[in-house]
Parts: structure tokens; sequence; C-alpha cells
């Protein structure tokens, strides 16, 4: 008899999310991990100074939090405590402005001068009806469950987001923020359905706004394991898997990893067409990140920024449509998109009294060694002048370190795979179910099945589902 009824191969959301629904099921499970510590892309460490702790990749969840399965678990009981932001996000302009997207539609729309009417309408439609959408959003193509909102929603996430800013909004400003929005796809955003992901950030922050673990993301897959092992789960660190012969017998085997990984370990165990066609997946362009321990927080010239837990710097739509085509395409931008988040600002747990963390990063070409230091610390300087004179220590990562942390960050690539139309819902291939593969006993369970980066759990939920059709 086979020692588990299924193992999965690393421990970020989607793997312990995988482990758990299969735990739920009865299933004995084992989840391996290579590092010391569960977590994937949710680990937390103290990177710079002691006492100043980081997050080394997601910090910001506000798909967590709408994640038709994550938000059922009982992970309070097992130590996750969220943190909400006075605003979900900033976008600092030249000149002092800002625009500030806060969880209260009216509160945002009443800053948005003549966009002001419409953006309450369709924002405030979709926002209050978010859980139908994500029933639909966050799974894999199929016919919707609620096929009119779903429509709606997908007739206006198909745009590009440059057409779909022009179409929707009057104002520069607003363009602006939409673009910081949209930017989190990581692609240019003339190309079609990038859209989604600036409509899709701004309902998460109206419907369940965008909030942080308490004492790091690290705490988000703490007590996943912690409530995976109170149903009888197993799990073993610095467990690295170089082939299938290094796992115990299992009668599913499920992997959070990526096409590239997943040909390394099961080799001639899946067909050489089905090896082909994973060899055809592309990446994305990766990211530079830099993580601050500071003396204070940020000196934004607009003060309304600091009760923001997330920023967005880049300062039109047009700047911010050049530096997402040069990741693209090869080119470091002298002005690139940066998201900064302030964490310690509302959970105090992330540094020593009085002073600050901070972390931040721009979207570079894939496997770039280029060091981007001063061309984000330029960014933030243009909205918070004497930003640099704050900082006691940092600590930057190239997406070769990126890389060598998570083996999933292939190049730099934090989505596990470009995230446009052609891979959108066919990650990694086309298939009747993406999270299968030609070998029945194999199961893809990462982002690079749908519905793709994010920490949301639901490609591990899926690849769970498909594993226990196949077991019973």
């Amino acid at each position: 008899m086979p020692d588990y009824d299924a193992v999965v191969v690393g421990s970020g959301p989607n793997g312990m999310s995988a482990a758990v629904a299969l735990a739920q099921a009865g299933c004995s499970v084992l989840v391996v991990e290579a590092a010391d510590t569960v977590g994937g892309g949710t680990r937390t460490a103290e990177l710079t100074l002691p006492g100043f702790q980081h997050d080394i990749c997601a910090a910001i969840v506000p798909l967590c939090l709408a994640s038709p399965f994550i938000k059922q678990l009982p992970l309070q009981e097992h130590g996750l405590e969220w943190v909400f932001p006075e605003a979900s996000a900033a976008h600092p302009l030249d000149g002092g402005d800002a625009v500030m997207v806060y969880q209260d539609v009216e509160r945002t729309a009443a800053e948005l001068g003549a966009d002001s009417a419409r953006y309450r309408r369709v924002m405030g439609g979709m926002s209050n009806r978010h859980e139908q959408l994500m029933q639909d959003y966050l799974a894999p193509f199929k016919l919707p469950r609620h096929p009119v909102m779903f429509s709606l929603f997908g007739l206006m996430a198909l745009f590009p987001a440059t057409l779909f800013s022009k179409v929707m909004f009057r104002e520069a400003r607003t363009r602006a923020m939409f673009a910081g929005m949209a930017a989190h796809a990581i692609q240019p955003l003339e190309r079609p359905a990038t859209a989604a992901f600036g409509l899709m950030l701004l309902l998460l922050g109206h419907a369940v706004g965008w909030p942080m673990a308490k004492g790091g993301s690290h705490q988000i897959t703490l007590s996943m394991a912690r409530y995976f092992e109170s149903l009888g789960g197993q799990i073993t660190i610095n467990f690295e898997v170089k082939s299938l012969s290094d796992l115990p017998s299992a009668k599913k085997i499920l992997f959070d990893v990526t096409p590239r990984q997943l040909m390394s370990i099961a080799g001639d165990n899946l067909p050489a067409g089905y090896r082909r066609r994973l060899g055809r997946y592309r990446y994305g362009p990766g990211v530079f990140k830099i993580d601050y321990a500071l003396s204070e927080p940020a000196p934004w010239t607009n003060p309304a920024v600091r009760g923001a837990g997330t920023v967005h710097l880049g300062n039109t739509i047009e700047e911010i449509a050049v530096s997402e085509r040069d990741a693209m395409t090869g080119v470091h931008s002298d002005a690139p998109f940066v998201l900064y988040v302030q964490q310690s600002q509302f959970d105090a747990t992330r540094a020593p009294d009085g002073q600050h963390t901070a972390w931040a990063y721009c979207h570079v070409p894939n496997g770039s060694s280029e060091d981007m230091t001063d061309a984000i610390e330029k960014q933030i300087e243009r909205y918070a002048p004497g930003f640099r004179d704050c900082v006691l220590e940092r600590h930057t990562m190239t997406t070769q370190s990126l890389h060598s942390y998570n083996a999933n960050y292939i190049g730099g690539d934090i989505n596990g795979g470009v995230q446009d139309l052609g891979q959108l819902f066919t990650r990694p291939v086309i298939r009747l179910s993406p999270y299968t593969t030609p070998n029945p006993d194999l199961f893809l369970c990462s982002s690079s099945t749908p519905p793709g980066g994010g920490v949301h759990g639901m490609c591990g939920y899926h690849a769970a589902k498909a594993a226990l059709r196949s077991l019973t």
C-alpha cells in the first residue's frame, strides 16, 4: 500500500490549500518543502537589522480575504490576525496631489472630480456583488455560475488598461490611479485584458480592503500549516525534491511548482509531447526588490499618503505604460513604476519602537542582474523628499536572488508565468482540466494554473478537487 494518499511538493499558499482540501476530505497527506520553513511567497524574515520583520514577497493580500476557499478556513483560531490600513492604496502625483483609494466607495469617488459619478456607479455595483464574481473569476475556464455579473465584468476587463482608462475616465489623475492598479498585471498596459487587473484590485479594495497579516505574511501559511496538522496532515521541511524517486510512495502527487520544475522532476514520467508543450510556457518580467529599515516613515509631500498600506509611484498613465512596456521588452526604465508598502505604519510588530519597515519593488526584464536601487529611490524621493535620510539599512534582491530564494520565481517572475490572454485560462497548456497531466497520478497546483498569481490558494484548491475525483 502507498505511504500516503497524496504528497504535495511545495508549501506556498497554493500547496497548503491543496493539502488542506485533501486532508478535509479524509486523505492522508504529506507536504514536503525544500526551505527550512513553510510559506513560499508568504515568508517573513529579518532581512536588514534585528527586530525589523520584512515580507520577502507577498505583503498586501486582498485576494486572501476574497478567496472562496481560504476565507472559510478557521485560520484565526490558529494565530492569523488581519490589519487594515486606513486607505487601501495611494497614488501620489507631482505637485503634492494624491489619489486615495479607501474601502468606502463614496469616500473614494468624492475625490475624483468629473469621474466621481461613473466611478461610484461601476465600482459600487461590482463591489456589492463581489462574492458572485470571485466564484467565477478565481476558477478555471468554464460556464460561469453567475453569468450576468461575470459578463458585465468581462466586457470591461477585456480592454487594454490604456484604452479602458481613456474611455472610462476624463481626468488624468484618475487614469494614473487606474494605471497603477493595472500595472500589477506585470505586462504592457496596451495588451488586451490588462484592465481586468485594475478593475479587480479596485473591486477588492472596496469589497474587502487591502489587508496585511499581523506580524508578517508568514502568518498566513503558518496558520494554514497549523490547521492542516490539526487535520492529521504531516509536513517535512528541508526536503528538496529533484526527482520522483525522492518522494515516499503515494497515490497522487501534487506539485506547487512551475512547468520548468515539473519537467525536471517528473522527467520521463510525462509524455514527450506534453513536455514539449510545457517547454513553450512563457515566463514574464521579473522584479527588483528593496526592503528598508527606517528611522521614521517616508516623509510624503502629501500627508494623506501615510494612511495607505500600498503606494503606487508613477505620475501619469503614460509614464507607467512606458515603464511596463520597457520591462517586457528588455529595457531597464529610468523612471520605473514602483510599488511601495509601509506595513509598520499599521502593524507595530514589524519594527522596534519608533522605527519602521518599508518594501519596494519595480518590474525589470526577466533574469535581470541590474541594481535598480537608485532608480527606485529617485521615484520615492520624487514624492517623499528626504526619504534617503530615513534609511537605516536596506536589503536588495535582484531577479536572480529572488529565483535562488524561491525556485518558482523563474527569472524573477513572481506570477508563475505571464498572465495574458494566451496564458490566463490555458496555463500551463490547453487541457480540459489544467491541473491534470497525462500521467493520472501527477497534478499541478501552482500559480502556473488558473487563476494564476496572488495569495488566494484557489490553484491548489482546484487541483485538490481534480485529484480527489481520481481517487474515488
